[in-house]
Order: C-alpha cells, then sequence, then structure tokens
C-alpha cells in the first residue's frame, strides 16, 4: 500500500529556521530548502541574497495528509514567524526573506486564508497579518550546504537562531519556542 503524499510550500524568513519545526512532526516526508515564488530559473543563494530574482527563501515539505493535515502544517507555520513584518523577518531583511504561504490546490488555499482570517480575528498580535496566500510556482532546491543545516552545523546554527531575534520573539508571542 502506497503512502499518500501532498506537498506544502512555506517562507518563513531564513530556511535554516524552518526545516526543524516540520520535520519533527508525524507524517513528514521531507522538508527540503529552497527558492521559490520569483522570476530566475535555478537561481544560486547568492543569486537570491542580492534581492533581484524575487524569489523567497522558502522551504518545499512533502507529507502524508492522513497522518499529519494541511491544517496542522499551517498552525506549525505560522508558530514560527512574525506574520506582521513586510520587510523580512528578524534580523534578515529584503525580499527573499519575506513570508508567504504558497499553495498546490484549492483546498490548501481555502485552509490557508481561513488560518489567516482566525490569526488576524485572535488579537495575538497588534498588526495586521500581512503574510500573503500566493499560487505555487516552480520551486527550486537550495544547495546541498543549506539542506539540513540544523545537523550539519548545530553550533551555527543554535548561535544564529539565538541572535536572530526569532525565539525571543516567539516566546514572546506564542509562550513556546521551537528551535
Amino acid at each position: 500500500m502506497s503512502e499518500e503524499r501532498e506537498l506544502a510550500t512555506f517562507a518563513g524568513g531564513c530556511f535554516w529556521c524552518m526545516v526543524k519545526p516540520f520535520e519533527e512532526m508525524p507524517g513528514i516526508v521531507q522538508v527540503e530548502s529552497g527558492y521559490t515564488g520569483g522570476k530566475t530559473e535555478n537561481p544560486t543563494y547568492e543569486e537570491v541574497c542580492s534581492q533581484t530574482t524575487g524569489h523567497y527563501e522558502a522551504v518545499q515539505i512533502t507529507f502524508n495528509p492522513s497522518v499529519f493535515s494541511y491544517k496542522d502544517l499551517l498552525d506549525v507555520f505560522w508558530r514560527q514567524i512574525d506574520p506582521t513584518d513586510p520587510e523580512g523577518q528578524f534580523v534578515d531583511r529584503g525580499p527573499s526573506y519575506r513570508t508567504a504561504i504558497f499553495y498546490h490546490n484549492e483546498a490548501q488555499r481555502e485552509a490557508a486564508e481561513s488560518s489567516k482570517q482566525a490569526l488576524s480575528e485572535s488579537g495575538r498580535f497588534d498588526r495586521p497579518i500581512i503574510t500573503p496566500i500566493l499560487p505555487a510556482g516552480p520551486f527550486y532546491a537550495a544547495e546541498e550546504y543549506h539542506q539540513d543545516f540544523h545537523h550539519k552545523s548545530p553550533a551555527h546554527y543554535q548561535s544564529y537562531r539565538r541572535g536572530s531575534g526569532r525565539d525571543l520573539f516567539l516566546d514572546l508571542h506564542w509562550n513556546s519556542t521551537q528551535s
């Protein structure tokens, strides 16, 4: 019997910090760091960082929706980001570090819109939720040294994460750090 699989794609600032929270969930098959939403085919990290490609740093998640639903993935996503910041995430500034949800089908779009509205109405944030919900397009895997960075270089990852302000923000707004 083959396992049911779907894709989910999220931009939440630095992709290093977006892998671990998802990979630890049941039903997650793979979490890949990469680039999406821009105009350049097969961009490099340096090209994306130049802020000229239009790409976001993102993660693409292969998951089994009968084990871990798309709604559950959305809940994890919102708890990793500042959805009110239009200029980037934490210390990382610029278009490649903005947040976005890239939907792969109409059901994902509807679920994303519903979750965004619920978060907006929750009163958790004192500024508007600005994270866009966009149709998924081509996803380009990041260079190998970016994949599973938290495993390859745990000290560097933890130092970056602490210094970025992400954990402080998550503790303040969610009372739980997802490092």
